[in-house]
């Protein structure tokens, strides 16, 4: 529009409009791999802060709170320096823009005298801009360079918006290669469990196995016990029951299928593990129950609480089922968010169920109850224990003694005992330190 009220001057714009184009490149360039750096700065710092918090009884004890403290302000003040730089650079964006726009007005009003002045001279009055002409183009150059101002703090921001996408895009980007196949088994038959050679390392490049020339059958309803020392790969050997990890090498087989041939809910559904880091979520006790099913109805959390022996303490609460879980269950005691959890992964209904030392925290006393009440209530799961304490495999069907990623011997506590030198040691040592504290209260309470 500018262009049919005086060319000359419209000259102004296209003069313009690039140095303006050239200042936001050169922001866009320089602040965007500043941000990037910011942002990775921030998951340092947050990491930080998370790690103190969540341990702060230790840092405490350790008398460690300068330390952080130092820690923290060292990496706040990496954050600020990077990102103050990343804003000075930003700032020169508004005053450039306003410079350029009192520019443009200033050439417009320095044309539009210059051309007048000519035409005067030449006699010449269609030559002369008027004043509405230089209204019009005043107009015109405010439109365009504010438009563009504002364009380029649109664009600013989106630089800030494009690194934040760029990290969550990488995470959801990330694909598991653990998926379901096509045509994938739908319901798991029974809780039969078979290892067929397999062999487990956790990454390719590994020199060793985690575990190694695995061979085992669990029949659907046994107990079995599994014991070992640290670093003996208990845990590995149950996670690829529910496919959380696939073996290197051999089949593990669940109900005579495959485990990869499994749709992955419908195995994971039916394989219910619970961990000795047990998670309890904020909300009631009901709501945390629901997760092992959704829809559960009053009689049947009351029936999987007391078969985890976690009905007696509900009932001491005021509001009994309703009472609230603070995040992390930080109000109830370690013996106590482990009896939740187990209960939670019963509604579940479950062929196989996994405790990976999830019952630590509880007494000698109430662990036996516990398994008890497994052993007359739900005799066709199949119970697979992980504990270090012998007494609470020692009445397993088979127990399993882990060695080195290796499975060392397999057999009834009093085979066990008369022939593997691994139990005994280990039965004889807990039983010449333990007998005299078997009996006492739950850790925490």
């Amino acid at each position: 529009m500018s262009f049919t009220v005086n060319v000359t001057i419209s000259w102004v714009f296209l003069a313009l409009v690039p140095v303006l184009a050239a200042v936001l490149v050169v922001v866009i360039f320089k602040t965007h791999p500043i941000f990037e750096r910011v942002f990775h700065k921030y998951d340092n710092m947050n990491r930080s802060v998370r790690e103190d918090i969540k341990g702060i009884r230790v840092v405490k004890s350790f008398v460690r709170e300068v330390f952080e403290k130092k820690k923290f302000e060292a990496s706040s003040e990496d954050v600020c320096k990077d990102f103050t730089l990343a804003e000075r650079i930003m700032a020169i964006n508004s005053p450039v823009m306003q410079f350029c726009i009192w520019l443009s007005f200033l050439l417009i009003f320095l044309l539009a005298a210059i051309l007048t002045g000519q035409a005067m001279e030449a006699n010449n009055a269609a030559g002369a801009v008027t004043g509405g002409d230089l209204t019009a183009l005043i107009m015109y150059a405010s439109q365009i360079l504010s438009a563009v101002m504002q364009l380029s703090m649109v664009l600013v921001m989106i630089i800030i918006a494009r690194t934040s996408a760029e990290r969550i895009v990488a995470v959801l980007k990330e694909k598991s290669n653990i998926v379901s196949p096509e045509n994938a088994v739908k319901e798991v038959r029974d809780g039969d469990i078979v290892f067929e050679n397999v062999s487990f390392k956790y990454s390719k490049d590994a020199e060793r196995f985690a575990l190694e020339g695995v061979n085992l059958h669990i029949k659907s309803g046994q107990t079995i016990g599994i014991l070992g020392g640290t670093g003996s790969s208990k845990s590995t050997l149950v996670n690829l029951i529910p496919r959380l990890y696939d073996t290197t090498e051999g089949t593990v087989y669940v109900g005579g299928v495959n485990v990869k041939d499994y749709d992955l809910e419908a195995l994971r559904n039916k394989v219910a593990m619970v961990l000795q880091k047990n998670v309890l979520f904020s909300g009631t006790i009901k709501d945390n129950l629901r997760w092992g099913k959704e829809d559960a109805t009053d009689d049947e959390m009351l029936r999987v609480c007391r078969l985890a022996c976690a009905d007696d303490f509900i009932q001491s609460f005021p509001d009994k089922y309703d009472t609230y879980i603070e995040q992390g269950g930080t109000n109830v005691s370690g013996g106590q968010k482990q009896r939740l959890c187990i209960a939670r992964a019963l509604l579940k209904d479950p062929k196989v169920l996994i405790l990976d030392d999830s019952t630590s925290a509880v007494d000698t006393r109430t662990d036996a109850m516990i398994r008890k009440s497994f052993r007359e209530e739900i005799p066709n799961v199949t119970k697979i224990i992980i504990a270090q304490r012998v007494s609470s495999v020692q009445d397993a069907d088979q127990i399993i003694v882990m060695d080195g990623g290796k499975i060392n011997a397999v057999g009834t506590h009093d085979e066990l005992l008369a022939s593997n030198e691994i139990y005994k040691e280990v039965y004889y040592s807990q039983n010449k330190i333990g007998n005299a504290a078997a009996e006492g209260g739950e850790a925490h309470e």
